[in-house]
């Protein structure tokens, strides 16, 4: 590879990852540590935050497994889209957004949310039969 091919490469530019007990105090912890990341990257993270809130939730209610955490990834691509990454150790149970959500109900709404602000998601296998539950966001520049 040349230089010219070296500077086309879209690897990311920026990542942050973090392990946190799969309790309500570390999804509490994950959307803190991911909101003062994106404000140190100069970020708007309200978006992201509530992204991150929801997935981290999610991993704690329906992805915990007694003794094992949850890992909150973000990564700040060049053309400034962020990814947004959660991993359970819940692969047998992979999230979806019911139709129709029970107005009445206690959850449901979670996924929702995530697809509202995200540009797109998804759900990914992970090691030791864990899943990694993704979403992608992009900041809208007139916000930043």
């Amino acid at each position: 590879m040349n230089q010219n091919s070296l500077s086309q490469v879209t690897a990311p530019t920026r990542h942050f990852a973090v392990q946190l007990s799969a309790t309500r105090r570390g999804a509490r912890l994950a959307r803190l540590l991911a909101e003062r990341q994106l404000d140190d990257w100069g970020l708007p993270f309200e978006g992201a935050a509530h992204i991150v809130a929801e997935l981290a939730s999610n991993a704690v209610l329906h992805g915990r497994v007694p003794g094992r955490d949850f890992r909150l990834r973000l990564t700040l691509h060049a053309d400034g889209t962020l990814r947004i990454e959660v991993t359970d150790a819940r692969g047998d149970r992979i999230p979806r957004i019911p139709d129709p959500v029970d107005e009445d109900g206690e959850s449901g709404r979670g996924l929702r949310i995530v697809a509202a602000y995200a540009d797109r998601w998804g759900v990914d296998e992970a090691p030791a039969y864990g899943k990694t539950v993704w979403a992608e966001w992009a900041p809208d520049p007139g916000n930043s």
